[in-house]
């Protein structure tokens, strides 16, 4: 949030942090000193807050239209402004100035940056979320077709256009794993459960397309269950460094049949939040 200038966001993030119990006092410590340097240093950031307001779609129009004119101003100083964009994106990686990068290219007239996307993002080996984010810029450029992705070990097809924009254009079925493991963190462990929550959604984003994503939309309880319970113990691990698998899996309702199936998805996001298997 600070590489990105979002300094609202931020201070947002810390005061939450500091409403949650639990956690060493070297920690709200660090919390508040940085909120305090925050505050003092950006006041006028401090007094936008990014949580939702009735107002918060038009907001997002203006932001839209804001966008679109520094876009074009840009072009107008350097006409090879959405060129060096590209190349940012293409040639280096995945970072908060490739992700603005991409956004800033959702603004762009002309063709040539739909065509050089729509190749580019179907070359194997780049970061599973910075190619979701292409695709994400790709619809909201308007471009209709399919292309051919390698997700991992897979291959798979995604239509463009029915890439979703934002968390509430998912299947219900993925926000329905995090509504699992709200009921059993939310009131006592919010802390858990904020983290589960963005791990989730940028999770999302890398198996999107992937035979694991298509079974989570089955809808099937035991899926779901099982997911949760794996996302539950990967951030119970990450934050409190201790595995209580057994308890875990009894709160979620995992049978022994269904240990397998949880055990590969707790793997997988292991293996996203780049924690040892």
């Amino acid at each position: 949030m600070l590489e990105g200038e979002r300094y609202g966001e931020a201070a947002e993030l810390l005061r939450f942090l500091l409403q949650c119990q639990g956690q060493e006092q070297r920690h709200y410590e660090e919390w508040q000193s940085l909120l305090d340097w925050l505050e003092a240093a950006f006041p006028q950031a401090m007094q936008t807050s990014y949580t939702d307001s009735p107002s918060e779609q038009d907001d997002e129009v203006g932001e839209a239209d804001m966008a679109r004119q520094l876009a074009e101003s840009k072009l107008r100083e350097d006409a090879d402004y959405a060129g060096k964009l590209l190349r940012k994106v293409m040639n280096e990686p995945l970072s908060e100035g490739t992700l603005l990068a991409l956004e800033q290219l959702s603004y762009f007239e002309g063709e040539e940056v739909d065509y050089a996307l729509t190749d580019w993002v179907q070359n194997p080996g780049i970061h599973p979320i910075l190619q979701f984010r292409t695709l994400q810029t790709l619809r909201r450029r308007g471009v209709q077709g399919a292309v051919d992705l390698k997700r991992g070990q897979e291959s798979v097809v995604v239509e463009i256009d029915t890439v979703p924009l934002n968390n509430d254009e998912f299947p219900v079925q993925t926000a329905q794993v995090l509504e699992r493991v709200a009921e059993h963190t939310e009131t006592h462990e919010p802390t858990l459960y904020y983290f589960a929550r963005e791990l989730w959604a940028e999770f999302i984003m890398v198996i999107y397309g992937t035979e694991s994503y298509y079974s989570i939309l089955t809808g099937d309880e035991g899926t779901l269950d099982l997911w949760a319970g794996a996302l539950h113990q990967t951030v119970s691990e990450t934050l409190n460094g201790t595995r209580n698998e057994e308890e875990t899996r009894a709160m979620y309702g995992i049978t022994e049949g269904m240990r397998f199936s949880f055990e590969q998805a707790y793997r997988m996001l292991n293996r996203f939040a780049g924690r040892p298997v």
